[in-house]
């Protein structure tokens, strides 16, 4: 059976999981919303896009894409999939076609993130090992989630799924916000992605905009309704 009210994808970025999501999940479930927040595998920017498109395309009827962080470029590729109506961008990289995650950071200040980055390997069969990266721990708290409760940050940092360097030079296949509807949250307090960068890309985009002064890039963590206030928006927008 389809339905008329979009299913909402959640996609997670670099040094997160699905778990990030839990309170705007619980948010939109309790507005009746269909919502699943599937893992992101954070192994390069196409093979990660296509991933995020294949679970969009086996869903029945609409669906609305939102992407935090390095899963902003990643529905921006995967929103192209024909029944997604939507896109939300939650400090989020809003790419453009051709156009990389290093390009798009280029063209502004580094933020505090840059310089706190630890590189692991990890072993690519019939090749050498490649790099990924983490934040270090005693950076953590500061650069991804300032405004979270420091018990949790000591959590997350310890459970933090690294990304593979290689997706800061991958470039985006295609742009979905030139033909889908698209809403974006700037955290004004990002040390993850300087909030310049999200505002820039949602701009660019023509997305409807909404900035929160002081949230941190964990914005879906310490304010998860207003960041389902938003989903909820686009939701209703695209029913």
């Amino acid at each position: 059976m389809t339905t008329s009210t979009p299913t909402v994808v959640l996609v997670h970025g670099a040094f997160a999981d699905a778990a990030s999501w839990s309170g705007v999940i619980a948010e939109l479930q309790s507005h009746g919303i269909p919502v699943i927040a599937p893992p992101n595998p954070l192994r390069g920017l196409a093979s990660d896009a296509a991933y995020v498109a294949s679970v969009a395309a086996q869903i029945d009827g609409p669906v609305v894409l939102v992407g935090h962080s390095y899963g902003g470029a990643l529905i921006t590729v995967a929103g192209t999939t024909e029944n997604v109506v939507g896109l939300v961008y939650v400090a989020a990289y809003v790419l453009e076609e051709g156009e990389s995650l290093g390009e798009l950071q280029g063209r502004f200040p580094d933020s505090p993130l840059v310089s706190n980055l630890k590189q692991w390997t990890y072993p690519v069969e019939g090749a050498d090992p490649a790099v990924e990266v983490t934040i270090t721990p005693d950076a953590f708290p500061d650069v991804f989630a300032a405004d979270v409760p420091a018990d949790v940050t000591k959590v997350l940092a310890a459970a933090q799924r690294p990304l593979a360097a290689a997706a800061f030079e991958e470039t985006a296949a295609a742009a979905a916000w030139k033909t889908k509807p698209s809403w974006a949250l700037v955290a004004c307090a990002d040390h993850a992605i300087n909030p310049e960068v999200e505002r820039f890309g949602a701009e660019r985009a023509g997305a409807t905009i909404v900035e929160i002064e002081g949230a941190s890039h964990a914005v879906a963590v310490s304010q998860p309704k207003q960041v389902a206030a938003l989903v909820l928006d686009a939701v209703r927008a695209t029913s």
